[in-house]
């Protein structure tokens, strides 16, 4: 992964934490996910007023991506549209996990410009179950 990358997908979440639907956490979230064809997949949270139905930014760009085909990725950008750090949560975590599990997970906040982690090290003891992706 290039800085150019890098830079593009935190551009494309950037932006896509603009399209949130976040009337009640007032916490807009964006991702962009890169697939191993290089391909970027975007995705925002989308809440609901039953809590539960809420989606976050890092399912629904994973959601996309499945949908569209795309099963392999190699990192994420997670930013804010208020620019605090947005780690993902344990969900999304093992969401993640069963999709690039040796990937990339790019935060980036106005607080500490551009970090970037291994997810093994976010979720050190993710599972996958064996079979065909």
């Amino acid at each position: 992964m290039t800085q150019q990358d890098v830079q593009a997908l935190i551009s494309h979440a950037q932006t896509v934490a603009k399209a949130a639907y976040a009337p009640y956490s007032h916490f807009s979230v964006g991702a962009a996910l890169l697939a191993e064809d290089g391909r970027i997949f975007t995705g925002c949270n989308v809440e609901n007023a039953s809590y539960g139905a809420t989606i976050c930014a890092e399912r629904c760009a994973v959601a996309k991506a499945v949908s569209e085909g795309i099963r392999r990725f190699t990192a994420i950008a997670i930013c804010t549209a208020d620019g605090t750090p947005a780690p993902p949560c344990g969900i999304c975590r093992q969401v993640l996990f069963e999709f690039m599990p040796e990937g990339k997970v790019i935060l980036w906040s106005e607080e500490k410009g551009t970090e970037i982690f291994s997810l093994s090290a976010l979720l050190p003891l993710g599972f996958r179950l064996e079979n065909e992706r």
